[in-house]
């Protein structure tokens, strides 16, 4: 028989500990009996997905069970193979970033600065600091999308569909400033190799700022639902427990590692575009489990609208392109009527921006983990080389360790916690 846990007082509302987070729930663990010789039976294996909503994605997992506790996960990947990476090996630098929209496909522009910040530190280009804020606020927006559906889809893998519906909506408000930005909501291509493909329009950042002062309630809200929630908590505490040791030794990243203990934001401890000079608080978990990881990337929510404010008020005037004319497209004004305009024109899409030859590897803090890329440069246009570290793929590697020894249905609950995309894995 499978072991049974059963929540003490599962539908009294907890107090709080010293530190004023949430007490948590004691877990009263009953003793499976022995089974009778002549009730063994074999484990069974079954598959769940590559076609499963609870996988979030075209991932199969080949679960070995005993009754319903895990014996053994196999996750298996490479049903989306995109190739991203062989492609890039193919094109020039600018015409790589539409590849980025669609690794992970939730935090594109978070994607398309990170390969940006790559290029120009390969080619040694300087950006303006009007293009620095703007690209920390796309990146902060990334962070809320990508974390609203994590919280959204994983509520409903546990049943909570009403907090579905609230974190979908704050959604389409996030995206109707993306859209209002770049013309898309989803691949937004935002970047380009020295500078941006557009700048915010009239009025955008007070629309912005209208949004960060409401959204932390809706934060609010689905905490007063969930937080104290017998049945929220016996679906996450003490499910899918990893130490900040293991955490270490399986290199993971992001809120997975912050949720095990260990405070490691590429923000913080390897600052780029600033970020060291805006004041924001790295959340961080005590017990590794499912709810901590709840708990994690709703106060980075909270954290982003933070670095938000910053942003909107320090915000300069100015150009948002660096003033080169190697890298940056000149005026569509100036194209048709200067003829120096129309050569570095030319030059620049039918030949690309050569980078010096050399390599350069640029980590950044993405939604769901450190984000690396490598680009590997003989001189030309095109990169020889162009690796990714995607979070995805390294945090997904833990899920046999987690899901060990727990129930079948913990098992969708822990996949849900580790916010996967299949893009970025199967890249």
């Amino acid at each position: 028989m499978a072991e049974k846990r059963v929540l003490e007082l599962a539908l009294a509302t907890p107090g709080v500990d010293a530190a004023g987070n949430p007490a948590r729930l004691p877990l009263v663990v009953e003793t499976p009996r022995t089974a009778e010789p002549e009730l063994d039976t074999d484990h069974m294996l079954i598959n769940i997905g590559p076609q499963h909503p609870a996988t979030h994605g075209v991932l199969r997992l080949v679960v070995e069970l005993d009754g319903e506790v895990v014996v053994r996960v196999i996750p298996h990947i490479g049903y989306l193979h995109s190739g991203f990476e062989k492609l890039g090996e193919y094109r020039h630098y600018n015409q790589i970033i539409p590849l980025t929209d669609r690794t992970d496909y939730l935090s594109a522009p978070a994607n398309n600065v990170a390969f940006a910040l790559a290029a120009e530190q390969l080619m040694g280009i300087e950006i303006t600091e009007r293009c620095t804020v703007l690209r920390v606020i796309a990146c902060e927006l990334s962070r809320i999308i990508s974390h609203l559906v994590w919280a959204g889809t994983t509520a409903i893998d546990i049943g909570a569909f009403t907090v579905f519906l609230w974190m979908f909506q704050e959604r389409e408000r996030a995206y109707n400033l993306i859209e209002e930005w770049t013309g898309a909501r989803l691949t937004t291509s935002l970047t380009r190799v020295g500078g941006l493909m557009a700048d915010v329009p009239d009025g955008w950042t007070g629309r912005l700022k209208e949004w960060c002062a409401k959204f932390p309630k809706t934060l609010d809200e689905v905490d007063r639902m969930l937080l104290r929630n017998g049945i929220w908590l016996g679906r996450t505490q003490d499910v899918g427990v990893m130490t900040a040791a293991e955490a270490i030794d399986y290199s993971l990243s992001g809120p997975m590692l912050r949720a095990s203990g260990v405070a490691f934001d590429v923000r913080k401890d390897h600052p780029y575009l600033d970020y060291d000079s805006y004041d924001f608080e790295v959340p961080v978990g005590q017990h590794g489990d499912v709810y901590d990881r709840y708990l994690v990337r709703m106060e980075e929510m909270r954290q982003s609208v933070r670095i938000l404010e910053q942003a909107l008020a320090r915000l300069p005037d100015g150009p948002i392109n660096a003033a080169d004319a190697r890298v940056i497209l000149p005026p569509k004004r100036r194209l048709m009527s200067d003829m120096e305009s129309m050569i570095h024109h030319f030059k620049q899409v039918m030949e690309g921006v050569p980078a010096p030859a050399g390599e350069v590897y640029v980590p950044v803090e993405n939604p769901k983990g450190e984000l690396g890329t490598y680009l590997v440069s003989d001189g030309t246009a095109k990169p020889v080389r162009w690796r990714i570290r995607p979070p995805s793929f390294l945090n997904i590697a833990a899920l046999p360790k987690m899901a060990e020894g727990h129930l079948l249905s913990d098992l969708i609950a822990i996949n849900a916690s580790v916010d996967i995309v299949m893009g970025e894995i199967d890249r």
